[in-house]
This record gives C-alpha cells, structure tokens and sequence, in this order.
C-alpha cells in the first residue's frame, strides 16, 4: 500500500478501500506522508469526490486519530449543536442556554474563526476573565450543573482533522462537500453527544453558496451521522445576509444577550428558536409544535438568560454583562456611514461584510493573527428596508484600527441599494 497509488485511483475516480483511507490518514497525522502527496490527493477529491462508503470511512478514520469523549458522567441526554459558519452567527450562545434551560445537556467544544467567517470562541474570549480551556472534568461538572459549557477544541480530538483542515485552506480544497462533511462530522463524533443537531448555512456569507450545494451537505451529514449510531438531524438556514445586526466578537455577544433578554427578535430569533425547537424535539422533549413553545417560554421567562450568566461565572467569567451589556469591552474609533440619497435596499452580501468586519480586526487571516475583541459592524437596515437620505446605515468600531477608508468602501459596496429617486440600481 503507498500513497502514489491511493492519488491516482482517487484521481481515475476509483473507490478506495477503507484500509487505504485508514492508511492515508494515520500516515499524513504522523508526519509519515508528505504534505504534497496529501494535497494532491485532496485536490483529486475535489475534482472527483468520493463514495458515502468513503466519506464514512474518512470521517470514522479522522475520528479515531485522537480521543473519543465518554459522556457517561453527564446525567442526561447530551446533544450538540454544529453551525457550518457564516457572517454573524452566534446561535451557539443563545440555543445553547434555551435547550438547557429546556432539560437537555449541551456540552460543545468550538473553535476559532479564519478568514471572514466568525468563530464562537472568540466570541467568548471577549468576555472578561472567560475561560475556555478548561479539563474535561471541569467542564462536565458545569453541564451537569447548569446544562450547557462551550470549551475551546481538545488537542486530543481530531488531530488529523486540525492537520488536513490546515493544509485544505493553504492548498485550496476547503470547498469539497465530502471533505466538508468528514472535517465537521468527525469531531462530532469524537465529542460523541447522543444527539447532533447541524446547521447547514446557505448563501453568499457561506462555505455553501447555493440551496443544492447546502442540502447535499446536510444529507450526507445526516447519513455519516445516522451510521455512526447518532440521532443526527440537519437543518439549511439562510446566511445570504448576516445574521443579526452585528458583525464581530464583543458585539455578537451583546446581540446574543439581547436576545435572550427578549429584547431583540426578527431573523436572529426565529432562526435560534426553530433550532432549539429541533434540538429539544429529537431529545424526546416532544413534538416540534410543542418544542417550540418552550422554547419560546425559556426566552420569554429569563431561564435561558440564567442559563447563560451563570455558566459565564462558572467559567471565570465576568456574568453581570448579563444585566448590563456595556460591561463588555468597548470600541476606541467608530466610524458611521450614511445614506447619500433615498434608497431601497435591495440586498447584502454578507461576505463582503465579513471581510470588511476583518479588515477592523474583528477576525483574522492567518491563523496566529491577533483578533479585536471590540472590532465590527453594527447593522442598522434589512434588506427591504427603505432609508432616507442622511440616515445611518451602519457604524464601524474598531480600537486597533483608526482608519477607516478601505473597510468602510468595502461595507458599503456590499449593499445593493435601489435609488428611490430613480429607477438605477446602485
């Protein structure tokens, strides 16, 4: 068995078997094949793609690089819930807490954003003294406590999968669904929660740009997971726009705890409550009917909030910002930009925004690059909306960053505005 032969049968479109995956693998995790062999093979999976036989045996292969968790200490049942990433997304700290709130145990490890895709734990790092390195019994003492935790990845979990997903982003094979499905569903599997609930993104601030692409995802997602002895559901949401009003580490947060303040509703809301509805739905809780109005509850009551405050406390963390958001750290610059004229918006491409959100230093482009806590874009529009001329459409922060030049063109050129005193678009 030698890596030349895998490459050229993966190449010729010809199924490997599952020891050459396992071979491949455990090769390239131990330093034993080269990074240029396994880039050229991943390329050959982009081109070609692989078997569901195949995508199971990668994913189970990337799986046992490393640890699999034991939940047993965990005195219920335990579910985690995956985004695929987008421009905005902190549904993570607010469906976490409802399905805790609600019964059910969400132990989750995430990981860091790249590029203009934000990550949860940064997030998290932007609350003072939050700590997101914890020990494994650390961190299952708070789930059993107060339901939910989110710790940063384990170095024990998914060793090859931290190795390939590096060499995909400097090799460009990231946008391979199999690929996709094993780098996610590997280290689900290797949290090994009895429940997994995916949220697959679709659209412009997405890895999957069309509807087709993120429902393919999801239903090889579904079958890794339904294989592997998991009840595994996944659900495409919408990330054409970013989610929510704020873009960026401290201001998501803000916006999380808002939410389940019961101050903030609209798309953030609703999509966070269909996702917690199917969490507490496929953990017996009942129907999704059901599940949503308790849900629903959880926000309205402020369970979910103490939810959420209390496991920030636990976690060393600073929990008054959960009566007072302004105790999260604050931007040094601000820059607001206006309308020029009366306009439509038409639509908004959230990667754009994304990368603009980066350019302040809310994320980062190589994965030592330092981040921003306080960096972003508030939002002060939805696509449809009608602005009159002179009114904010959305305000930049920044306290790395004092210039604001080339981030504010690239936001701004992100909308597509209708011109309310003509028929151009803009």
């Amino acid at each position: 068995m030698n890596m030349i032969d895998i490459i050229n049968k993966t190449k010729r479109a010809i199924p490997l078997e599952d020891e050459e995956i396992v071979f491949l693998v455990n090769g390239y995790t131990k330093g034993e094949i080269p990074d240029y062999q396994m880039s050229a093979w991943l390329m050959a999976v982009c081109l070609n793609g692989l078997n569901d036989r195949e995508t199971f045996s990668l994913t189970r292969a990337m799986r046992d690089s490393g640890d699999v968790l034991d939940l047993s200490c965990i005195n219920g049942v335990t579910a985690d819930k995956h985004s695929s990433g987008g421009v905005g997304d902190k549904t993570s700290l607010i469906v976490g807490p409802i399905a805790a709130s609600c019964g059910v145990y969400v132990p989750k490890m995430s990981g860091r954003g790249l590029g203009h895709t934000g990550g949860t734990i940064d997030k998290l790092e932007s609350i003072s003294g939050y700590r997101t390195d914890l020990p494994f019994e650390d961190f299952a003492g708070i789930v059993n406590k107060t339901g939910f935790s989110i710790i940063s990845q384990s170095g024990e979990l998914c060793p090859a999968d931290k190795k390939i997903y590096a060499l995909r982003n400097a090799s460009g094979t990231v946008d391979s669904i199999p690929l996709i499905c094993a780098s996610i569903m590997s280290k689900k599997l290797a949290l090994n929660a009895d429940i997994i609930l995916l949220d697959v993104k679709c659209g412009s601030g997405a890895f999957m740009k069309t509807n087709l692409e993120a429902r393919k995802l999801a239903d090889l997602m579904e079958r890794v997971g339904d294989a592997a002895g998991k009840k595994c559901r996944a659900v495409v949401t919408d990330m054409d726009s970013p989610l929510g009003f704020c873009i960026g580490n401290a201001l998501e947060v803000k916006e999380a705890i808002e939410v389940l303040q019961g101050k903030v509703k609209g798309r953030l809301y609703d999509i966070c409550i269909e996702l917690a509805a199917n969490l507490l739905e496929l953990s017996g809780k009942g129907t999704y009917g059901k599940c949503t109005a308790m849900a629903e509850e959880a926000v309205k009551s402020g369970r979910a909030l103490a939810v959420l405050k209390e496991t920030i406390e636990l976690q060393g963390g600073d929990g008054r910002i959960c009566d007072d958001v302004s105790l999260l750290p604050q931007a040094r610059f601000k820059h607001e930009i206006r309308a020029s004229r009366d306009v439509e918006i038409l639509s908004v491409n959230a990667e754009e925004l994304g990368m603009a959100s980066l350019l302040l230093g809310a994320g980062r482009l190589e994965k030592g690059d330092e981040i921003d806590p306080t960096a972003g874009i508030v939002l002060e529009f939805e696509a449809g909306d009608k602005i009159s001329m002179d009114a904010p459409l959305m305000t930049l922060y920044s306290t790395y960053c004092s210039d604001f030049s080339e981030a504010a063109i690239r936001a701004y050129n992100a909308i597509t505005f209708r011109d309310l005193t003509s028929s151009a678009l803009t």
